[in-house]
């Protein structure tokens, strides 16, 4: 399993040990599964943001290991890490909020506010399901192993899934059985997928898609970029896709002056605080648009 940057041991050492463990402390131990469950929560979106990387530049050097761990990551993350090329590689990249980006932050609403944040999720979820549908009849039409690949991410992922609640019925019951794969498994992978596309959220709202540079909005924490493996630093990943996400602070520091002060936030936490406790109160902390917004197109309707 040879990889392709050494950088990455500290990928798999989070997705194949410290998961791992996690879950199989969750059903050995069942009574510490409500104490467990935000280190549980915290490698599922791990697993998001490494499904994410690995979407855009393969972990591994061989294509059967880079198979096997989209499938092992797919599992953590609940959902098969494929869905990422439609919606994310193809859609949102080459759009970046603007007209006809699945993923747009200004869909019903070009305000930031809790209730927008908090429910992005669902609006997203469903228009990017119209583009994984497009995608998966496509592969069935043109590329049969491709096709393939797909139905067997669906079968392992959810199958996996399936099999988790049935072994945790029959070894604990189904009240504290669904218990167990819930604090374990279930929650874990749904924060994962609706914190991804909140972090997809704050990064795009009031920014400028027809910007060189300000059309991401920047989290530059060390310890979040530590922890998500460089996604806090967006404006380098939209501008150099492929680039590996050990060497996004680096390309970020070369740009950065260039940046609106604005979209250059020190710590995530102080910007949910300030966006979403303060500004309700204080609307001049908030967010306001700067520059272009996405819908200024010239187009109507």
């Amino acid at each position: 399993m040879m990889l392709r940057r050494r950088e990455d041991y500290r990928t798999l050492f989070w997705m194949l040990v410290c998961a791992p463990a996690l879950i199989l402390l969750h059903w050995t131990k069942p009574q510490l599964g409500w104490g467990l469950l935000p280190a549980s929560c915290y490698f599922a979106i791990a697993a998001g943001v490494i499904a994410h990387n690995h979407m855009h530049r393969p972990t591994l050097h061989s294509k059967l290991a880079n198979e096997l761990f989209s499938a092992w990551i797919s599992i953590l993350y609940g959902y098969p890490v494929f869905a990422w090329l439609p919606t994310h590689n193809l859609n949102h990249h080459k759009l970046l909020n603007r007209r006809g980006d699945a993923t747009i932050t200004w869909r019903y609403s070009n305000e930031h506010t809790l209730w927008i944040a908090a429910t992005y999720f669902f609006v997203s979820a469903y228009f990017q399901s119209a583009w994984i549908a497009d995608y998966v009849r496509a592969a069935r039409r043109d590329k049969p192993a491709l096709f393939r690949r797909i139905i067997g991410q669906y079968v392992i992922t959810f199958g996996v899934h399936a099999a988790a609640i049935a072994a945790a019925f029959a070894a604990y019951g189904a009240r504290r059985g669904l218990a167990v794969w819930a604090l374990s498994m279930g929650v874990p992978a749904f924060s994962a997928l609706w914190t991804i596309m909140l972090f997809n959220y704050c990064q795009h709202v009031h920014t400028d898609p027809w910007s060189k540079h300000d059309h991401s909005r920047n989290f530059e924490g060390r310890l979040l970029n530590f922890l998500l493996f460089g996604n806090g630093l967006h404006p380098v990943h939209h501008e150099q896709p492929s680039l590996h996400w050990a060497d996004a602070a680096r390309a970020h520091a070369r740009i950065r002056h260039l940046i609106d002060p604005r979209l250059r936030e020190p710590s995530m936490l102080w910007f949910f605080v300030r966006q979403y406790l303060v500004a309700p109160f204080w609307p001049r902390v908030g967010t306001a648009q700067i520059g272009r917004a996405p819908f200024e197109d010239g187009l109507t309707g």
